[in-house]
């Protein structure tokens, strides 16, 4: 009976976000564990069936830092973001646009729903241009997005899902490589998502890094402000996407731990949710 009584709990769910759009940021050990993958493919392919429009944003990090030391490339971060010289942006490029996305649309396709892979110069997606670091240092050709041509969307979200990997072009045609926590924001905040979610390594917003048990479940984006010029590291990134997605009017961000399996569907379909939840101050 628990079977039943969890289709009864989400029932609510799947109609209150019924037609809404919800942007799901892939990254960690989601996209790194292969019993994962699949999971994580199931679950988005589910969000079409019950009448969700999900769009995938993903980065790839871990792919690109061995693509890079195997070409003898130094890898560098600031802030969280990836220090990223002309040689760097190349292999971002083949390895997130020719190899990471690919896999992952292939995956969704084979569990039942068609997606397509797009990146930030596809129908000029995505506007940049250079950015520098939370202290002000040079990390090179890394990209701020200015613009999310939200026509692309719209029409390939209609039938498909979209699958983003977060690179992008300055209006001079010089690619960058974006984070994909602040692509996913972007999305977000320019397709106004009922909600966006990152998939992390880490139970959530942890008041201390070290201590996986002292998650933070709800905050408000004002916490989340005064909390950002202390941190570093890949939260910061997430987080500050997380306030930038709320200022342009998503209801609610979301933290996950990717290493649980289907955490997704644990967060949006159930009472209790899991991770941190992020909205607009009162």
């Amino acid at each position: 009976m628990r079977d039943i009584g969890t289709l009864l709990e989400a029932l609510p769910y799947i109609r209150e976000f019924h037609g809404k759009t919800v942007v799901i940021k892939y990254g960690g050990a989601a996209m790194e564990d292969p019993s994962l993958r699949e999971e994580f493919a199931r679950d988005v392919v589910l969000l079409k069936y019950v009448g969700l429009n999900p769009i995938v944003v993903h980065g790839g990090g871990p792919d690109i830092t061995a693509y890079m030391e195997r070409l003898g490339l130094p890898v560098e971060f600031v802030g969280g973001l990836r220090v990223s010289d002309e040689g760097t942006v190349e292999v971002a490029k083949m390895v997130l646009v020719g190899k990471v996305n690919k896999e992952i649309v292939l995956r969704v396709n084979r569990h039942g729903q068609p997606a397509i892979g797009l990146c930030g110069d596809d129908g000029s997606l995505f506007r940049v241009s250079r950015r520098k670091a939370p202290g002000g240092e040079d990390i090179g050709f890394v990209g701020c997005i200015e613009r999310v041509d939200v026509d692309v969307l719209n029409h390939v979200a209609t039938d498909y899902i979209p699958v983003i990997a977060s690179v992008g072009a300055d209006r001079d045609g010089r690619s960058y490589n974006v984070n994909a926590d602040e692509a996913a924001g972007a999305v977000a905040g320019a397709m106004g998502a009922y909600k966006v979610v990152f998939l992390t390594d880490v139970p959530g917003w942890l008041a201390d890094p070290a201590d996986p048990g002292s998650l933070i479940g709800q905050a408000s984006t004002e916490q989340v402000r005064d909390a950002l010029e202390g941190l570093d590291g890949g939260m910061r990134p997430k987080l500050q996407a997380c306030v930038d997605a709320i200022g342009a009017g998503v209801s609610a961000a979301h933290i996950l731990d990717g290493r649980l399996a289907h955490s997704l569907l644990l967060e949006l379909f159930t009472d209790e949710g899991i991770g941190t939840k992020i909205e607009a101050s009162a």
